[in-house]
This record gives C-alpha cells, structure tokens and sequence, in this order.
C-alpha cells in the first residue's frame, strides 16, 4: 500500500481527492493536513510513503514547505498539485526537488498514475511540462528576468502585480512592511524595472498571474 499524506487548505479538495484514490486498491489517504506546518508536524510524527501538496497554503506556503521537506527528509517523494497553471511554477518546484507537478484540473487516471511513478522513486513529467523544461534548456543562456529571482521574490512579484500594496503583502506572507519593501527593491533591480506599472505588465506579458 502506498501511504498518502495530502496537504491541502480547502476540505472539499482533500475529501474530492480521497474519493479519487478510493478507486485505486494499492492506494490509502493516511494523513489530511490543511496547512503547511501541520504537514510538517504530520511527518515528523508519522510515517508516509509520499506527500500530495498544494502551493498557496496559509502560513507556510507550498514552497516552504518543499524547501524544508527537501532539508528534513530529502527522499520523500513530493507532488506538487495546484491549481496555478504548469508555466507559472511547475519548472521552479520541479528544480526545488518536486518529483511532479500537476494541475488541478489533471484527469483523475492521470493523478493516480502520477503518484503510483512518484512513489517507485522516479519522477512523473506531464508533456506540456516536458516541453517548459525543454524550453527552459533551450534559453538557458538567455533566461527571462523573473527566473533568476528568489522564491520569496518570485512570489512578491506575484502579489504585486496582482494589485496587492505593500501593507497587504506584508499581512499575507507575515512579514514586515520593510521587508516587502526591500524585496520589491530588490526585485525591481534585478528585473530592471522602474515601477509597480512596469512590473505588473510583465508579469501579464509573460503570463505570471492568472
């Protein structure tokens, strides 16, 4: 049997999700967590053959927690499962130690198959996620701005653009204003960027946010 941990904010995707995997007989949901920190706790506590997570988490995001999960226990395997499409993070946690990343919006086969490959140790690519690391292969020497940002200002550009201020952003990620402001600073330099305007429409060219 393959014991599952899914990490998830929202009850009916967790419960939507045991359903799915109720089909499969070698498959068992051991482990609900709704929270980053709570997932953390939960396999320190327990044992589980694999973790089923989503990305935007309160608290801890999913890319924290990947991060640590990576630091603590470097053989679990991780399958990223959101609801962001596969260009705007699938490549970043792919190269953060996730063993898969897939869409909400996946087939339920498609799933099962996914964690069945996870679990064997081996990595589980989509195509269309094939072809973003293909891609980013072929442009290694000329990757985008936004590439060579941190997680943290990858996901500040993010906020920023989707018209988050500053006070909003600090409240979401429990940072001080400070911070997000030397981030955003920090951000802007790197990218060459002037302004919030100038962030925000390249983040829309470059299809960043929903």
């Amino acid at each position: 049997m393959i014991r599952i941990l899914i990490a998830d904010d929202h009850a009916i995707v967790r419960q939507g999700l045991k359903q799915i995997l109720s089909d499969a007989p070698d498959l068992v949901v051991a482990g609900e967590a709704s929270n980053g920190v709570e997932a953390l706790r939960m396999l320190r506590e327990n044992a589980y053959d694999m973790l089923l997570l989503d990305i935007a988490m309160p608290g801890k995001s999913g890319i924290e927690v990947l991060k640590q999960i990576k630091q603590e226990t470097p053989k679990l395997p991780v399958l990223i499962l959101s609801i962001y499409p596969e260009e705007q993070y699938a490549v970043r946690l792919i190269k953060a130690g996730a063993a898969s990343y897939l869409n909400k919006e996946s087939a339920p086969e498609q799933l099962v198959k996914a964690i069945r490959t996870v679990a064997a140790g081996k990595r589980f690519i989509s195509p269309s996620v094939a072809e973003l690391i293909a891609n980013e292969l072929e442009r290694d020497s000329d990757q985008p701005p936004h590439q060579a940002l941190s997680d943290r200002e990858f996901q500040i550009l993010r906020l920023i653009a989707s018209g988050k201020t500053v006070s909003e952003i600090a409240d979401t990620l429990a940072l001080s204003v400070k911070t997000v402001s030397t981030y955003r600073t920090r951000l802007l330099d790197k990218m060459q960027l002037k302004n919030n305007a100038e962030l925000t429409h390249y983040a829309i060219k470059n299809n960043l946010i929903e």
